[in-house]
Parts: C-alpha cells; structure tokens; sequence
C-alpha cells in the first residue's frame, strides 16, 4: 500500500496485529483504538452471525452503545456492499449519524473466496460501523485499511470458532438454540398483539374514540407484560401444560376482545411438564391458525382444545366458517416449520359449508419419533381425492380436471388444498411427484 498522510504498510500491519492478537471478547475495544487517529469516532459497533453468544457488540460512548439495536444495523447491512467501504448518515441509537460501514463478503469462507465475493459485491456477511465524530468524507486509503482491519479481524474469528473444543461447541449452540426460542416467542407476541390492536380499529361495532381508547389499551398492556416476562421466558425450560394453556388463552383473548366470535377454550386437563419449545410450538400453531381462520370471515365459533396422552399433545382448532380454509393460508403465519422441527405433523381438514380442523400432534420427547404415518403415502385420501390426484399426475390444471370429471373448478381447488395438506406437502408439484412414485412402487 502506498504511503499516504502517513499511512504507511507496516502501520496497518501493525494495527493488524494489534487486532489480530485480541481476545474475543476485547476485539472491539482494540479495534476502536487502532482506528481512533485514522476515522475519529465516538463508537464502533459489528453484526456477526460468527459469536453466537453476541451476534451484535458495540464499543465507545455509552450513550450510543448501549441504544444501538440490531434492527438498525441490519437496515445499514442492506446499503453496504461487501468489499467496498461505505460513508453516508444511518439512524442509530434512534437518531442520524456519520458512519464509515466495511463489510466482509461472506461468513466462513475462504480467503480466495472472500476476495471474490467481494468484487462481486455478493455474499455481503460481518459488519462493522464506525460511529464517526465529523461528517468529512475519508480518503480511499484510510477506507481500505479499515476494510482490510474487518477482513482480517472476521477471518481470525471464524477460524476460532471453527476450530473451537467440543464443549464450546456445545456450548455455543446451546446458546444459539435458546436464544432463537426466545426471539420466537417475542415475535409471536408482538404479531399476536398488532393483529389484536388492528382488529380493534376495524371492529364495526366501535366508534373512533372507542376503537383508539381500546388500541391503546391493548398497547399499553402489551409493553407491560413484555417487560415484564422478556428475562423469564429466556430462562424457562418448561412449564406444566394447564400454565402454557393459560397463557395461550391470554394471548388470544384480545384477538376477539371486539369481535362477534365466541371463543371456546378446552385446557387439557393435567398438569403435565411440557418442554419449553413443545409448549412454544403448540401456542404459535394456534395463533396462525386462529388468525387464518378469522380472515375468513363469517365466523361465529372457534374451538381450541389440547389433549395429552402418553407421548403426544393434540392440539385441535375448530370453526364453524365457511370451510375454505387452505394450505397456503395457514404458510402465512410461518409456524409449520417449527412444528416440523419439532417433529410434530399438522393434518388440515375443511369442508365447505361446514368449517375447517386443523389438528397438530407434537411428540413430547425429542427423542420420540413422530406419530407414525399411514401405511401408504396415499390412504388418506378419500376416493375422489385420489382421482384429483390422479389428474395431477398427468399435469392436468384445474379447468381440465374439473372438465374430465365433471366438477366445479372451486371444487378441485378444494380437493387439491385437502391434498396437499393430508400428504404434507407445499405444492401441486410434490403432490403429483409423489403419487408417480406410490403407483411405481405399487
């Protein structure tokens, strides 16, 4: 690197060193100093998905770092290309500042890698900001040596984790996992209470004043039972079943609060210890399956129940609507994945004109297998769902299907959404490849 108003190569490599030979936990602070006469800043602050302990950590005036969330630096992710510095104002700590922003091109990867990601400017991974004292652009030089600072400091930090002892190991996705059930259940929370604060301010049934008075309320509640909850609900492992379904009868008593619907809540009745990300799972696919259903309109009934038997909890969501609940409704809601992760299945039955069941049954032990499946991939469906299925096979759409078989396009729709739910698959697609393969193996 040329020489530039005294940046001279062996001053970075020396800042590198400085760097390099931090503890984890010190390596912001000696980043922050090595920078201190090149950016003058008031705060450096990273995004890392590589410390599963911190995936965000900042350094310098308390005034900022401790108001820094990861929200934003996420937001300023999206405007740094990996490999290329960037200068500009960002909202942080709740407000706009000067920032330089370094990105490097992706985790874990290889050197030879990394370099060509970013020249591509793909891949973008860690980030680091520098909270910068004035608003005065940095030359290139000093921009490339706090990109080439990150880029060392990222790898050397990857290559600790990756190469870390068993127990950290186990350690660290320990961490993870719980850390991810926690953010989980605060972001069911806050869907569950904008869904909640969102039908008050559509209820027909108030007036303007009293639709704000009840939006508010419902607010103010909210904030107070996160505060409050937020360090127990890191901290809890598990909860006995008649308490997890106490809880999800508080979550779901203010998305009706203002709406005609009667809410019908069975508790099972035992006080059965539930694992924590059982009961999560439980209570989320009940939320998205309530709130699918309301979107349906012409609701008058909703029916939830949980039972336990020996090695499962069943959990059952009734309405009285107009049946024409499908897949792709309840996908919304993003809860299928973890029940798959749970190894629970969820079976959806809707018949128009007479409401829709969805029943999920969650084991409850990880180390148990799921409730077994039918004994063909294909005996659940009824016999003029095997027909549909059949036309599917052939890559038939659903005009042609309802022309050869002498029903309603509406009525396909329905047998292809009881399809694809009963042989939990997403697509048309799937369906049809799995029927190929039952009659090749028939």
């Amino acid at each position: 690197m040329p020489s530039h108003d005294g940046i001279r190569p062996q001053d970075a490599l020396a800042r590198a060193l400085v760097v390099t030979r931090a503890p984890l936990p010190d390596t912001m602070r000696r980043l922050s100093e090595v920078l201190t006469d090149l950016v003058p800043h008031r705060a450096v602050a990273r995004r890392s998905a590589v410390c599963t302990f911190t995936p965000t950590a900042a350094f310098g005036d308390e005034e900022l770092t401790g108001r820094i969330t990861g929200a934003e630096l996420t937001r300023l992710a999206g405007r740094v290309t990996a490999g290329a510095p960037w200068q500009g104002e960002a909202v942080l700590a709740g407000a706009p500042h000067p920032v330089l922003a370094v990105a490097s091109a992706r985790e874990f990867a290889e050197p030879a890698e990394t370099t060509e990601a970013a020249d591509t400017g793909a891949g973008a991974g860690p980030l680091l900001v520098v909270v910068r004292s004035s608003a005065e652009p940095l030359d290139a030089d000093v921009t490339a040596v706090a990109q080439g600072l990150w880029d060392l400091v990222t790898v050397n930090q990857e290559r600790r984790m990756a190469e870390a002892g068993p127990t950290q190991a186990a350690s660290s996705r320990a961490a993870a996992a719980a850390r991810a059930r926690a953010i989980a259940e605060l972001t069911d929370a806050h869907s569950s209470v904008l869904s909640a604060i969102l039908g008050t301010l559509r209820a027909a049934s108030l007036d303007d004043t009293a639709a704000r008075r009840g939006a508010v309320d419902l607010a103010v509640a909210a904030l107070i039972d996160l505060r409050a909850g937020a360090d127990l609900d890191r901290e809890l492992s598990e909860e006995p079943a008649d308490a997890a379904f106490g809880r999800l009868t508080a979550e779901l008593r203010p998305l009706l609060r203002y709406s005609p619907v009667e809410l019908d809540l069975r508790p099972p009745a035992s006080r059965r210890t539930l694992a924590a990300d059982v009961a999560h799972g439980a209570r989320a696919a009940v939320r998205g399956a309530v709130l699918a259903m309301l979107e349906q309109g012409d609701l008058g009934r909703l029916h939830v129940s949980w039972q336990l038997d020996e090695d499962t909890l069943r959990v059952l969501v009734r309405d009285d609507g107009p049946g024409l609940l499908a897949p792709e409704a309840l996908a919304v809601h993003r809860f299928t994945d973890r029940l798959t992760a749970l190894g629970g299945r969820l079976v959806l039955d809707a018949l128009p004109g007479w409401g829709s069941t969805l029943t999920v049954t969650l084991p409850l032990s990880p180390d148990l297998p799921a409730a077994p499946a039918a004994a063909g991939p294909l005996d659940a469906l009824h016999p003029r769902e095997r027909q549909v299925l059949e036309e599917l096979a052939l890559g038939r759409r659903n005009r042609e299907i309802a022309l050869a078989l002498h029903i309603s396009e509406s009525t396909v729709k329905f047998h292809v959404a009881n399809i694809l739910a009963k042989l939990g698959v997403a697509s048309r697609g799937e369906a049809a490849a799995l029927a190929r393969t039952a009659a090749a193996t028939a």
